[in-house]
């Protein structure tokens, strides 16, 4: 036990084996939704849910186990909610789709994963990471939590789709709303006293609740697993078809790599790795964790693995090193056999990514709100990832919005001039890849 405390520094940084374990536990509880999100998605583009989920535990127990063993850091990995349906729609016919089979789908991946391991060996994500404001630095987290609570909102049903306001607020007598607003209750009310593993105990709540209510249900039967397809990838198709797979490997290439920034600098601030330097450390070796398990998840047989917002709430139950991602890890690996049998209603976790957004407030606090250059850009940021409902988009628009501002206001100079190179690689995503 001194030789794991001593690799993964637990003590120094202040936190203990229970708090390691208690937090790795709460980030599977609350990412395992996609242990059956993934393989609904992936049968669009004809694959076979029963490989696709062991496919996906198998990639994020990887994955994981590699973020907490080489970067040291509690951030937990799995297929990406985004990048799988631009993996759908890769594999589409027709024109609703790029055409693509869903074995050069996963070539396009594997190719995405190996430009970022290049670059990641360069530090070329860690040099964005260092050159990016503190307007957004600070505002990335709290984006990430208003977003991550819109999305917890929608899946306990307490927020509906509209047809004239877009949203609103849902029947408050359904029982799914009711669920989860009585699990947000529980989880705040743990989290005042002071319970430790508070979003955890609130999860199994929720969860007990919904096996109560008929909201989670059991299957009698167990999967079939396929491993058939393993390691299977098609590279003729975008030999074929290069102007198309081009195009898919330069969308997958934004989505990964802004949604791993956002994640490790939101997830990062929260937790204090980003002290007042804006410098995350071993943030080389993060992203190169992150950009192998992109190369993993593909082999696998998955969409796009990467770094997952859901990471927060370990990090709010007490996970400080990587110790707690191997505990996520291991629980993937579990996952593999006890998944065919428990189907788990989104308004199970829908709570905890509430809270969780809550949580996520704090940094907002530190944006420079009478500096018009600073805090406008943070106000972007926020605002369109929300409502534009992606992290990508609530990147982009605050660089964007940062470089545009700070020129018009003849402050050019506080721009690094890399920030003017992703700004134009945004501006022309917007204009020639949309």
């Amino acid at each position: 036990m001194e030789a794991i405390d001593r690799y993964f520094g637990i003590r120094a940084s202040g936190s203990s084996f229970r708090g390691e374990i208690i937090g790795g536990l709460t980030t599977f509880a609350t990412m395992s939704y996609i242990i059956f999100v993934q393989p609904a998605v992936l049968t669009g583009a004809g694959m076979s849910s029963g490989y696709v989920m062991l496919a996906t535990c198998l990639s994020a127990a990887v994955a994981t186990l590699l973020m907490g063993l080489v970067a040291r850091y509690p951030f937990a990995l799995a297929a990406g909610m985004g990048e799988n349906f631009l993996f759908v729609y890769v594999c589409t016919q027709g024109e609703r789709g790029l055409g693509f089979s869903w074995p050069a789908g996963l070539a396009i991946v594997l190719l995405s994963g190996v430009i970022f391991l290049g670059l990641s060996l360069f530090q070329f994500r860690a040099r964005i990471l260092r050159v990016f404001p503190d307007a957004l630095k600070n505002a990335i987290g709290p984006a990430i939590g208003v977003f991550i609570a819109l999305v917890g909102f929608q899946w306990g049903r307490v927020i509906v789709s509209d047809a004239w306001t877009m949203v609103k607020l849902g029947s408050l007598r359904d029982p799914a709303a009711l669920v989860t607003l009585g699990g947000v209750a529980l989880t705040a009310a743990l989290l005042a006293w002071n319970v430790r593993g508070a979003i955890l105990v609130g999860i199994l709540g929720t969860a007990a609740v919904g096996w109560a209510t008929g909201l989670i249900s059991h299957q009698a039967a167990p999967l079939n697993w396929d491993t058939s397809t393993f390691f299977n990838l098609n590279f003729g198709e975008l030999l074929q078809h290069w102007d198309k797979a081009l195009l898919a490997i330069l969308l997958f290439f934004f989505l990964d790599l802004f949604d791993t920034v956002g994640t490790l600098v939101g997830v990062g601030k929260q937790a204090g790795f980003i002290g007042d330097d804006g410098e995350l450390p071993r943030a080389d070796r993060a992203f190169f964790s992150d950009a192998a398990a992109t190369c993993a998840g593909a082999l696998f047989g998955t969409s796009t693995v990467t770094s997952y917002i859901e990471s927060a709430s370990g990090v709010a139950a007490g996970a400080r090193t990587g110790f707690a991602s191997v505990v996520t890890a291991a629980c993937f690996l579990l996952a593999m056999l006890a998944a065919p049998f428990l189907s788990i209603s989104q308004a199970t976790v829908a709570p905890a990514l509430i809270v969780v957004g809550f949580l996520m407030m704090a940094p907002l606090r530190k944006v420079k709100w009478e500096d018009v250059t600073e805090s406008f850009p943070a106000f972007m940021t926020l605002t369109m990832m929300v409502f534009g409902y992606g992290i990508t988009e609530g990147i982009a628009m605050g660089c964007i919005s940062f470089v545009v501002i700070k020129t018009l206001a003849g402050r050019w100079r506080e721009v690094h001039p890399v920030m003017y190179v992703v700004a134009l690689a945004l501006a022309a995503r917007y204009g020639f890849l949309r």
